[in-house]
């Protein structure tokens, strides 16, 4: 086994990460990096993140002579570069703007999400913001529709940059948001969900929290 030369600052709760995670499986990258846990809140940042990486965001990403990249999306596409077999993130032409749309989508899932997490989660219950909470589970109500109605196809055809996303999106719900039932409205979603839940890069990084 390879020593890993770069270190991944992560959670495992986080789908941002789980993203990162996924894709070093698909490409077989995974002993190249060390993982480094990182707790952070929006109010309490990792001190060991700031110095390089001043949103102090995960994931963030050292590589072997100290640079640190960081915000998911770059991460993933430094590592399609990184291997030999055929990328994840087309290269050009519609489908690269049609996959990173899709993944895009995914991502606006998680940051809902994500924001719901922090409103229920960090804040009193006498102070949370219901109508700003309704706002979040709108968006992700909305974002799924159009996955359900515009997408299965395309999620089907390909395990990529835009399927790892819409993936990992959905596992986060499971993970924090079972009340939204999000498998009712979406039943074709949900069948391609069970699928792919079962690829071993799935299996693996299922956050164990």
């Amino acid at each position: 086994m390879p020593t890993p030369t770069m270190t991944l600052f992560h959670n495992p709760a986080s789908p941002f990460v789980r993203k990162v995670l996924v894709l070093l499986h698909e490409t077989g990258q995974q002993d190249r990096v060390a993982l480094q846990l990182s707790q952070l809140t929006p109010v309490k940042p990792d001190r060991a993140l700031i110095h390089d990486n001043p949103l102090s965001k995960i994931p963030a990403l050292r590589l072997a002579n100290g640079t640190v990249i960081h915000d998911s999306r770059v991460i993933l596409d430094y590592f399609d570069h990184q291997h030999v077999g055929n990328p994840l993130i087309p290269r050009d032409g519609a489908s690269r703007w049609r996959r990173l749309t899709l993944a895009s989508l995914a991502d606006g899932i998680m940051d809902a999400a994500v924001m719901i997490r922090y409103e229920t989660a960090l804040r009193p219950v006498e102070k949370h913001w219901d109508e700003w909470l309704d706002a979040q589970r709108d968006k992700i109500r909305r974002a799924l529709g159009l996955l359900e109605a515009d997408a299965i196809a395309e999620l089907a055809c390909h395990f990529d940059v835009a399927s790892i996303s819409v993936a990992c999106a959905l596992g986060y719900l499971d993970l924090r948001h079972p009340d939204l039932e999000w498998r009712e409205a979406n039943p074709q979603l949900a069948a391609w969900f069970a699928e792919v839940s079962l690829r071993p890069s799935m299996l693996e990084t299922v956050p164990r929290i």
